[in-house]
């Protein structure tokens, strides 16, 4: 018997070490991948890479790539008081993008709606560091 116990306590000890190290793993799912800016919402996350002449918006799945064919999606930049839209179209994979002229600069801040095939939309807000 006391083999027995000393055993169920000991795989409860490991049991205990052990479980805050299997949660761990999903730590990082939010983390950009892209070197962009992520954010988080209810159904799917995404991560934002702006640059002058490219807008490219990633959209994972809690933390899995989710395809952007049939997505439709639009993106809000806000720079002072100046405003600019921007269509962002599937570009393969988890891409949405948006070519052109971009003023992306420090405080510039973006709001975008994705819509996937199907679903509702999600608003993303964003904001340059």
């Amino acid at each position: 018997m006391k083999a027995s116990s000393l055993t169920r306590s000991l795989v409860c000890a490991l049991c205990l070490v052990a479980a805050p190290l299997a949660f761990a793993g999903g730590a990082d799912d939010h983390k950009p991948k892209h070197g962009g800016i992520v954010s988080i919402g209810k159904a799917f996350d995404a991560e934002l890479v702006a640059k002058a002449d490219l807008i490219t918006v990633y959209v994972n799945d809690h933390g899995k790539p989710m395809t952007s064919k049939g997505m439709k999606a639009k993106i809000t930049m806000l720079n002072g008081t100046e405003k600019n839209d921007a269509e962002l179209q599937p570009a393969g994979d988890n891409r949405l993008e948006a070519k052109g002229k971009f003023s992306v600069a420090r405080g510039t801040k973006f709001v975008a709606v994705i819509t996937p095939e199907g679903k509702s939309a999600a608003t993303f807000r964003f904001e340059l560091k």
